[in-house]
């Protein structure tokens, strides 16, 4: 028995060398295949029993690299670097490159060229990295001046929670949500502030994905319009928004000349000739060879949002609140170091003006829906005798505050709508009894019903969540 014990012992060790011998074999096939993800814990795990290893940290450097971990990449590739792997002197330069260390890149490039000066397929890969590290070298030198004041870590899953918009700018949702004939996905879709219009992306891997538009028609969304050129472009299309003019279009797009994954731009609709304006790339710190997305600047509270997840973890991503240039302002530093710092975010305290505190600001951009403008004496809301309101801040309840501002908003609405009743009905009685018109007129009247019920219903859970939250009426 004990000899049986001993064989089965000595069949499993051996056994455990060979799947370890075919796992890490396996691990640089995967690699040579580009299947970086799938290689890199294989590499990992191999990594802790040879640290010195130099192809290990080679190929260990690159998987990490090219699966977006460019920190921990370094010192793995240095590593191989010092031991004089030439392929570790082309990706430590590129990953150089991406930090804004550009004459550390250089120095990397030069060992490559040197290691390199016979291989021609070598030197074309070596001329591709160093035109993309002089398109970021000139990208860096446009920073834009930009006061950074708040940035928000989070998974990405949820990464819209971060974006608090007035009522006057619109909303903001998955667009999975939306369409629930869509695949769960990061996309996000644009509601303008009236409610009335929709912007979104939709596609494929294969396609590409593009922006498209709808209009409220009565009581569903309908007459769907694909973006024309040069909005929709090549690859990827998507995270739109739309400023209060209606004319003013972000959005993010892994084409249009890219620095890297989505970068962000914007264009503008023109309505002489009823298309788009040749996009613009944004300026750094806005875009990085990283993904950029979502750009929204919300005009009543004076605050703006983007995403990125530039220097993240994976399925984690940075939403940085600025505040918006009346217009364009460059950066003007002497120093390399300072321009790189400030167009990687390297600490948001950089961008501020000294002596300046931006705590207000920050307040008012985690605010959720409340209407910035209402002030002095703009309603009588009546809690119980003797207590009535006469703003939003006279309310303790947050939540009852949130829930009144959304009745005032779509009170807004109704009253514009009872003015346009009032119109068609005149225009009826004075003889025009078209069809057309009395169809009109019932839909008009069943969708002011509505909003006046839900105005009403909204005003008494107002009143309740603030009654129940801070008010005691024994």
């Amino acid at each position: 028995m004990k000899r049986e014990f001993i064989f089965f012992t000595l069949l499993f060790g051996i056994f455990s060398i060979t799947m370890q011998a075919q796992t890490l074999e396996d691990a640089k096939k995967w690699y040579l295949e580009g299947r970086y993800a799938e290689s890199l814990p294989l590499f990992q795990t191999e990594y802790v029993k040879n640290p010195n290893d130099p192809s290990l940290n080679q190929w260990l450097g690159v998987s990490l690299y090219e699966t977006g971990n460019l920190v921990k990449a370094e010192k793995h590739l240095s590593f191989a670097a010092q031991k004089k792997i030439p392929e570790a002197y082309l990706y430590l330069g590129e990953l150089y490159a991406k930090m804004y260390r550009f004459e550390e890149a250089e120095v990397e490039f030069e060992k490559y060229q040197r290691a390199n000066r016979k291989n021609e397929e070598a030197l074309n890969k070596l001329a591709l990295r160093r035109d993309y590290a002089g398109k970021l070298q000139r990208a860096v030198n446009r920073t834009e001046d930009i006061q950074i004041i708040d940035s928000l870590v989070l998974p990405k899953a949820i990464f819209l929670s971060a974006y608090n918009l007035s009522k006057s700018s619109g909303s903001l949702l998955p667009v999975s949500e939306f369409f629930n004939s869509l695949p769960v996905s990061d996309k996000t879709l644009y509601m303008n502030g009236k409610g009335d219009k929709i912007y979104y992306s939709r596609g494929d891997q294969d396609t590409g994905s593009d922006l498209f538009t709808m209009d409220k028609l009565i009581d569903t969304f309908g007459n769907e319009k694909k973006l024309p050129q040069p909005v929709n472009a090549e690859k990827d299309q998507a995270y739109p928004f739309v400023m209060s003019d209606g004319l003013t279009l972000y959005f993010a797009s892994t084409g249009h000349a890219s620095l890297g994954g989505y970068d962000l731009y914007v264009t503008r609709y023109n309505l002489q000739t009823d298309s788009y304006l040749a996009p613009n790339q944004l300026n750094m710190p806005f875009n990085s060879p990283f993904n950029d997305y979502l750009m929204v600047i919300d005009e009543e509270k004076g605050i703006g949002w983007f995403a990125s997840d530039r220097f993240q973890p994976e399925e984690m991503v940075c939403v940085y609140t600025f505040i918006p240039n009346q217009q364009v302002t460059m950066l003007e530093s002497e120093k390399p170091e300072e321009m790189g710092h400030r167009a990687r975010i390297s600490a948001i305290r950089d961008s501020w003006i000294a002596h300046t505190n931006y705590d207000a600001l920050r307040e008012r951009a985690r605010q959720k829906n409340i209407v910035l403008q209402e002030t002095e004496s703009d309603f009588d809301f009546v809690i119980h005798n003797g207590v009535t309101y006469h703003t939003l801040t006279d309310f303790k309840s947050s939540s009852a505050r949130q829930i009144l501002s959304q009745a005032l908003g779509m009170e807004k609405q109704w009253q514009a709508l009872n003015n346009e009743l009032s119109e068609k009905r005149e225009q009826y009685a004075n003889g025009n009894q078209s069809e057309a018109l009395r169809t009109s007129i019932l839909n008009m009247e069943k969708e002011v019903y509505t909003l006046f019920r839900e105005i009403k219903r909204l005003k008494v859970q107002a009143r309740n969540e603030e009654i129940r939250t801070n008010y005691s009426l024994n």
